[in-house]
């Protein structure tokens, strides 16, 4: 567990698919990348929910995260997130409640509110809209962006056909408080039908997880983080031009709860370590490309190596939708790395942060959070 005086770090893990890869090599990554975790003093190991991406095998997390606390012994698992509109509330109680019992006090579950917009001309929850006249920001030493048009007015077909796969509908996400709130009923018991039932979700009665919602921007689901006196993951890896509005927004709506007396906020950055720097530029190849699949609607490509990177240049338009991203991503030695995270972690006022790390090749990523837990402290 991370020193008392050192702000703890956590893994997101996307199981990112690299170019030769099989889904089953990436998901076994996957839990080789949460044994090292474990062992170097990471707190939480979470996982994302992505479908339809040949480059990304995270899509099933509730399955992945029995996997993961199967293979380790202290760390922390969970979500981040678990899209709500991609499931029953009680589907997701019963799951998480399933681990939860198996693995006490260990489980975290995160809640995200992705969804299909309400008409084409509305962003989709969690994406920043398209850029306005500002420019690049530095506060506190920190890089805030000027936020990127993602997708433009017409939401791709990938997100269409995945809306169509899991019975999504325009608006749904307007369901995300009244979900929220059902889930941690069944956990505590309070869970009342519309007639007054009362209804027992076995196993999840008993067995809570500890509960966190993620957003992007300051819109409902920081307001809602708030309301209900819970944690809040901010999404500087994904989304950096929003990152301050959305944790000042939680603040300002926080009331203290049962579990949780003040605001309390994680924040995420993408980050990539190597011995030196000039090695760490080589192996942070091929990220431009990566996001841009994901940027442009199409999906995330198999990551490709650093020597084949050079082989898929973007043209002027591809570089600037993926420019913030690659602005705000940490790559360099572990000490360099680690200062930027401590003017990340002082400019948002985060109590944790998240770590996020892509790389072809899985040794090093594995080696790149090795030589941050040890620059940072952990």
């Amino acid at each position: 567990m991370p020193k008392p005086s050192v702000t703890p770090l956590s893994v997101l893990d996307l199981s990112p698919v690299s170019a030769g890869q099989t889904p089953g090599e990436a998901l076994r990554s996957t839990l080789a990348l949460a044994a090292v975790a474990e062992a170097s003093g990471y707190s939480r190991y979470w996982l994302a929910e992505h479908h339809l991406n040949t480059g990304v095998a995270g899509s099933a997390p509730h399955i992945l995260a029995g996997l993961v606390a199967s293979a380790t012994r202290t760390i922390r698992v969970g979500t981040a997130a678990t899209l709500l509109g991609n499931y029953r509330p009680l589907q997701i109680a019963e799951s998480i409640g399933t681990l939860a019992a198996m693995f006490p006090d260990r489980l975290d579950l995160g809640f995200g509110r992705s969804g299909p917009p309400k008409s084409p001309s509305e962003p989709a929850p969690g994406v920043v809209p398209a850029a306005e006249e500002v420019g690049d920001r530095i506060v506190d030493g920190l890089l805030i962006p000027s936020p990127r048009p993602i997708f433009g007015a017409v939401l791709p077909r990938k997100f269409r056909l995945q809306g169509e796969l899991l019975g999504r509908f325009p608006g749904d996400t307007d369901n995300f408080e009244n979900d929220v709130q059902d889930i941690i009923g069944f956990f505590t018991g309070e869970y009342r039908t519309r007639h007054g039932e009362e209804v027992t979700a076995t196993p999840a009665l008993g067995q809570a997880p500890q509960f966190w919602v993620h957003g992007s921007t300051a819109g409902p689901s920081a307001r809602l983080a708030g309301k209900l006196g819970l944690p809040f993951g901010a999404n500087y890896h994904v989304a950096p031009a929003g990152v301050l509005d959305s944790i000042a927004e939680y603040r300002a709506h926080f009331e203290p709860s049962a579990t949780l007396q003040e605001p309390h906020v994680i924040v995420s950055a993408d980050v990539l370590v190597a011995p030196q720097e000039r090695q760490a530029r080589h192996l942070a190849r091929g990220y431009a490309q990566w996001v841009h699949g994901i940027r442009s609607g199409q999906g995330a490509i198999p990551y490709p190596s650093p020597e084949d990177a050079l082989e898929l240049p973007l043209d002027a338009e591809a570089e600037d939708l993926v420019k913030d991203r690659l602005d705000t991503r940490l790559v360099g030695d572990p000490h360099h790395v680690s200062d930027k995270l401590r003017t990340l972690q002082r400019a948002t006022g985060a109590q944790e942060l998240l770590i996020t790390t892509i790389a072809h090749h899985p040794e090093d990523r594995q080696n790149s959070y090795q030589l941050l837990a040890e620059a940072w402290g952990l």
